[in-house]
Order: structure tokens, then sequence, then C-alpha cells
């Protein structure tokens, strides 16, 4: 049976005061680091936030939501192919990963840590919460955390003590995500289906109502992530990518 941890998990967005002990987040970003890793290379680099005042500063580039402002602990999880390739060079070796393909790479590596510490840390008691805000301000928050060249910010986690249990949310059910051999087609009807559950959740039919919109659909592509505001953060990104020296 899977354990209910995987069935019942939440986010968490208000974090209690007490604090973290160093040791326990040591513990699991290194238990973290057995994740699987391309070539073994562990292609990412994790910042700890602890100090009050960057902490602030940090949670200013989250947009001060409740997760970042609460949190005890915040890890920046960067995608960090700078420590390999002065490596390589120390080593008499010409490093070749300036280019996007050793970004995508590093991104993959990262992610999968990010993901690794946040099963480790909820099943040891702790909350967490992923602030899905880094790409929004990525070369802000670089230059906070004064990452250098090939070192690029991808995911940021909220860590601590719950102070509030988040509600549940919905899911799509399995027959929409798990496709059977090959990609499976679904008609209009179909896709409509799938999708019933999610615009039949309280919370997302609140925010229809609120948002004045004849469906969830349109909160999405006109509140939450229109295009003019995708294309923006694509093009800043972008841009940080070629700064870093990825592009």
């Amino acid at each position: 049976m899977i354990n209910k941890y995987f069935t019942q998990r939440t986010s968490v967005r208000s974090f209690s005061s007490k604090n973290v002990p160093e040791e326990i987040i040591e513990a699991i970003v290194s238990a973290a680091a057995k994740a699987p890793t391309c070539g073994n290379m562990q292609l990412y680099t994790i910042i700890e936030t602890r100090k009050t005042d960057l902490k602030e500063k940090l949670a200013e580039q989250h947009f001060n939501q409740p997760a970042a402002a609460t949190a005890p602990v915040i890890l920046t999880i960067c995608a960090d192919f700078n420590r390999f390739s002065q490596w390589c060079e120390i080593s008499d070796a010409a490093p070749g990963y300036n280019n996007f393909h050793s970004f995508i790479v590093a991104l993959t590596d990262a992610v999968i840590m990010a993901q690794q510490i946040t099963t480790i840390a909820e099943m040891e008691g702790l909350g967490t919460c992923y602030l899905g805000t880094v790409n929004y301000n990525a070369e802000n928050i670089s230059k906070l955390l004064e990452l250098p060249d090939l070192v690029v910010p991808v995911a940021s986690l909220a860590i601590g003590y719950i102070e509030k249990e988040s509600e549940p949310t919905e899911r799509l059910p399995l027959n929409a995500i798990l496709h059977k051999e090959a990609y499976r087609h679904d008609s209009e009807e179909e896709i409509k289906a799938l999708f019933k559950e999610k615009e039949d959740f309280p919370a997302n039919k609140e925010f229809v109502q609120i948002n004045k919109k004849p469906n969830l659909a349109h909160v999405f592509t006109e509140i939450r992530y229109p295009k003019e505001m995708n294309e923006a953060v694509s093009s800043s990104f972008l841009e940080l990518l070629k700064k870093k020296g990825f592009a």
C-alpha cells in the first residue's frame, strides 16, 4: 500500500516560529543528495537562507506570499555548472557546458533534488511549500544570493514546522495523466470530463465567481497565468540565461 503521506500531502503556507535546527536541514539535504543525477555530476547548489534581514529581502522577491514570509528557512535550489566547470579547468580539462543543453541537464538535476528534499522533509514532520515565483524574479534572486556565472535559481522551498494545515486541493483523475503505451488523444468531451472535478472544486468555483469569469479556464488564461505575463517572464529568464553563460 502507498504510504498515506503521499495520498494526503498538501503544501503548507502557514509556518510556526519554531526554529528548525541546522542539523536537521543538513541531514535532509545530505540524504536528498542520494537522488538520481546526470552522470553523477550533481549539478545543483542549495542556498539556505535563515538570517531575518536576508530572508525578508528574499521573501519580497517571492511577492511576500505567506509561505515565504513565515517560513524559518528558505532553500533556493540552483542549476549549477559553475562548480563542475571549475573542477574541469583546474584538472586541465576543457569544459563545454556554457550552452542551453547543459542548463537543461543542470535544471533536471536541481528539480529532482528539490523534490527529494521536499519528500524527506515532509516525512520527517516538517511542512514545505514550493515558491513558484522563483522564475519571475530570478535575476533579482541571483543578485541577492550572489550567484556566479553558470548558476541559475530554478526552485525555492519554504520549510518549517506547521502552524496551520492547508486545505486539500483537487487533482486530475488518474486516467488524465497516465496514458498506456502511447499518448492518448482525447476528444473534446473527454477533455471536459477530465477537468470536471477541477471545475467543480469549491475553491475554484469561488475563483470564477470572484473574478467574474465565465469559467475556470478564463481564470487561468486571463488572471493567473495570462499570455502577456508568460511572455515577459520568458523574456527576462532567457536574458538571465544569456548573462549567466547558458545561452
